[in-house]
């Protein structure tokens, strides 16, 4: 029986599984992903398969995923900021620094251990034990809109959402230089960095789609306050894909500039806007996020550069 289920869509035909599983799934090294495909933990439609079986679109695989070790996933006492709660999601408003679910290095404090406490037995056990009610992620230094799910049957319902690309996620940034075009959007593809592998990059090997749009707010001498959309969702989208075009997100480390700039040593990214379809009701919610103060304070500084 399987109990820590992920699943994955696959979008791009004719390589080896064990290759296209290790570009899709950023906490597992291709070793640990042919140790799951020996021992039986990758199905597809109730048949296990091997690391040389060829991948077709549309395939969907589903991975016994391994527990992360030594992660008691406890319900924590942790103060939410809510936007949204129902009896089937629950939209929270992340403060930057607070990292999502329990991962190796964040075993507590996490996002996951705070609505477990808060909505106690009441969050979708799809993500698995680790990950409930979780439907998609954004970065540890990423602050804003993050919805979860209280039962199944919602978080199918935004699965498919997502999937279809209606349910909209819209993000403000601080861009470093200025950029030019009023509007654009970035289509390239996303998978791991070729030699780093906990940093993902723009290539062809290996990789998703991805696409992102953006558009101008304010421009000022040496930055860009820029809005963007996500098409895709893929691990760090926004933060690669800007710095592709040559505009990495100001304090970003790991993507742009090697140094703090403005005290900034973390991105200066904020999930602002949330668009979706009711799981139950169908309505169609639209919730958004004020910028959080550090934000704010770095949009007065970056204004009075001359």
């Amino acid at each position: 029986m399987m109990n820590n289920v992920t699943t994955i869509i696959c979008e791009k035909g004719g390589e080896r599984l064990d290759v296209y599983l290790a570009s899709n799934l950023s906490a597992l090294t291709r070793s640990m992903v042919q140790k799951l495909l020996s021992d039986g933990k990758v199905v597809l439609g109730g048949r296990a398969l091997q690391k040389n079986h060829r991948t077709a679109e549309g395939e969907v695989y589903e991975i016994d995923m391994p527990e992360p070790e030594n992660t008691n996933t406890e319900p924590q006492d942790i103060k939410l900021s809510i936007v949204f709660e129902d009896a089937d999601i629950i939209v929270v408003d992340k403060p930057k620094g607070m990292v999502v679910h329990p991962a190796p290095g964040h075993h507590d404090g996490t996002l996951v251990n705070a609505l477990l406490h808060h909505c106690e037995d009441s969050l979708s056990g799809i993500g698995g034990t680790k990950r409930p009610g979780i439907v998609h992620r954004i970065d540890k230094d990423t602050s804003g809109l993050i919805i979860a799910a209280k039962n199944d049957k919602a978080h199918m319902s935004l699965t498919a959402q997502l999937e279809t690309r209606s349910l909209t996620r819209q993000y403000e940034a601080i861009a470093c230089a200025v950029i030019k075009n009023d509007t654009g959007s970035i289509d390239a593809p996303i998978g791991r960095h070729p030699k780093d592998r906990k940093k993902q990059a723009v290539t062809n090997k290996n990789s998703r789609n991805a696409l992102t749009h953006y558009e101008v707010i304010e421009r000022f001498s040496r930055h860009t306050y820029v809005r963007c959309m996500l098409e895709t969702g893929r691990t760090h989208q926004i933060r690669v894909h800007m710095a592709h075009i040559g505009h990495p997100i100001l304090g970003d480390m790991i993507y742009g500039r090697k140094k703090a700039e403005l005290g900034q040593n973390s991105q200066c990214l904020h999930a602002k806007l949330l668009k979706l379809k009711h799981p139950t009701t169908g309505e169609q919610l639209e919730l958004s996020s004020d910028l959080p103060s550090y934000f704010k304070d770095v949009l007065c500084r970056v204004k009075n550069i001359t």
